[in-house]
């Protein structure tokens, strides 16, 4: 791998037809390029997210897929929640790769095929909430400087394939100047 490669494995890979706060952990998805996860309610090239939906129907989906590092459920289960793969809706569980420190544009290579682009952090809402009360407070905290996500990463499919659990993820961040993670 080249400078500034950085890479994980997947865990678990998870969707769900309904747009239901969880999804259902699968023995693997087919992501599809410039659509996102095949079979799940986020997937499209327009907006999916009904809040978004609401707000503008034509807005390009730069939510296709939803990526969370597991290592944030072993901090969450210090602090007493129960969370497993799906709960939080992600569509991609990893480990050993810190998806909040990538920036924005950075290129996740999971197992033979499929390349995606990372367009920002999930915007966690009050949702969270009624999964398990608290819990919203703890992804996404309230600093001085500002609000910390930390429910994940979104990202576009620049290229298709199947992902499964123990598949390779890797990051390659973009030529040019780094840019820091927003809210999408």
């Amino acid at each position: 791998m080249g400078l500034g490669v950085k890479s994980g494995c997947v865990v678990a890979v998870c969707q769900d037809a309904e747009h239901r706060f969880s999804k259902g952990p699968v023995e693997e998805i087919e992501i599809i390029a410039g659509f996102g996860v095949r079979g799940d309610a986020h997937a499209g090239e327009r907006v999916k997210h009904l809040s978004r939906v609401r707000a503008n129907p034509d807005q390009p989906n730069l939510r296709q897929v939803h990526l969370i590092q597991c290592e944030l459920f072993e901090e969450l289960a210090a602090g007493g929640f129960s969370i497993k793969p799906g709960d939080l809706g992600e569509n991609i569980t990893t480990t050993g790769l810190d998806l909040l420190t990538l920036g924005k544009d950075t290129l996740l290579r999971i197992g033979p095929s499929v390349v995606l682009s990372v367009t920002g952090l999930r915007n966690p809402c009050h949702q969270i909430d009624t999964f398990a009360p608290g819990l919203l407070a703890k992804v996404a905290l309230k600093t001085k400087n500002g609000i910390v996500r930390k429910a994940g990463i979104m990202a576009i499919v620049l290229e298709g394939g199947t992902v499964r659990p123990s598949d390779t993820i890797s990051a390659e961040p973009p030529d040019g100047s780094f840019i820091p993670l927003d809210r999408v």
